[in-house]
């Protein structure tokens, strides 16, 4: 079955694929594209998790790509003249249907050096770029135009993401006898408040450095002095890793530990001319594709309402976008 633009962005947003259960969406994908007439492979990453990788020819110089999982909840989509709404709208379903619209004009006027690469897990691990990395297609592949809402425009540089827990330990005692214990809590809020003060370097092309207390957990009971505690931390970076880790290591010193989660660093990508351009301040699945060929991002919506219960996608900026991607690939191409 043929779908319009928008069809085919609702009935992608109709498959629940939070990360972790994307399978049935990479199934959809996979045999919408083969009846257009693509080669589709499946990538194995897990048991039940698929990367979808299609092409034309054997030889693609091109691939546009992006995500096919989201953050939870599931809402299923809804629309009215002007909006998509709902999980996935432009983080990043509405974005798959774009560019394979723009595959499909692009296949139409004689391009044939182009594929399409979707990825599982990226709002959690990357676990799926990471597997997709390793993939032969990627030596061969000259430019990677990936997507995630960038309100339409070229990214030329995207800031990393440091994910870290800062753990501390102290003594259980009864509360009303406190000389007895020591708070793992306490000793953390110290930490945490020297983190808040600190001063962390920025860079004139990525900007600033921001720091995300985003949990704390700890203690036992409200009568019992906290033998444990532990806070996590995202760091939107802006200079390498080293020189955070470095600081938060000077901060925490001998008070707790420190257990890194995950990072990536941050990415200059590929400036076209034509295209109106800005850095990001979020992560993509792009520091783990580096065997892909130069890296290039932009899409359709915006990043301020991804991941938001009100989620949605102007129809509009679908349809500027399908030609945005056909535009740009042909620029590479040239």
């Amino acid at each position: 079955m043929i779908m319009n633009l928008f069809e085919l962005t609702k009935n992608l947003m109709s498959i629940p694929s939070v990360s972790g259960d994307e399978e049935a969406v990479g199934f959809f994908l996979r045999d919408y594209l083969e009846n257009l007439g693509w080669t589709v492979e499946l990538q194995a990453v897990s048991e039940n998790q698929n990367n979808v990788i299609a092409y034309l020819n054997e030889t693609p110089r091109v691939f546009l790509s992006t995500h096919i999982d989201t953050v939870p909840p599931f809402i299923a989509p809804s629309e009215d003249d002007e909006k998509i709404y709902g999980r996935g709208a432009c983080d990043a379903k509405g974005i798959i249907a774009a560019q394979i619209f723009a595959a499909e004009n692009l296949r139409g006027e004689g391009v044939t050096d182009i594929g399409l690469l979707y990825t599982v897990e990226e709002e959690t691990s990357s676990a799926g770029a990471k597997a997709a990395n390793l993939h032969p297609l990627a030596a061969q592949c000259e430019y990677l135009i990936n997507g995630e809402p960038t309100d339409n425009d070229l990214a030329i540089g995207s800031k990393g993401t440091f994910r870290l827990k800062i753990l501390t330990e102290g003594k259980a005692a009864h509360s009303a006898y406190p000389e007895m214990g020591e708070s793992a809590l306490e000793k953390l809020l110290d930490i945490l408040q020297d983190v808040r003060r600190a001063r962390f370097p920025n860079d004139d092309f990525f900007g600033e450095t921001t720091v995300n207390i985003g949990t704390i957990e700890g203690g036992v009971a409200l009568n019992v002095i906290p033998p444990r505690a532990e806070a996590g931390i995202a760091v939107r970076l802006t200079t390498p890793r080293a020189n955070i880790e470095a600081m938060l290591e000077e901060i925490v010193k001998t008070r707790g530990k420190i257990e890194v989660l995950s990072c990536s660093e941050p990415v200059k990508m590929l400036a076209v001319e034509g295209f109106n351009q800005k850095t990001v301040r979020f992560t993509t699945d792009i520091p783990y594709l580096t065997n892909w060929g130069q890296p290039l991002l932009l899409g359709p919506g915006s990043i301020l309402v991804a991941h938001t219960k009100d989620e949605f996608v102007l129809k509009k900026d679908l349809e500027t976008a399908v030609g945005l991607y056909a535009s740009l690939v042909k620029k590479l191409l040239n």
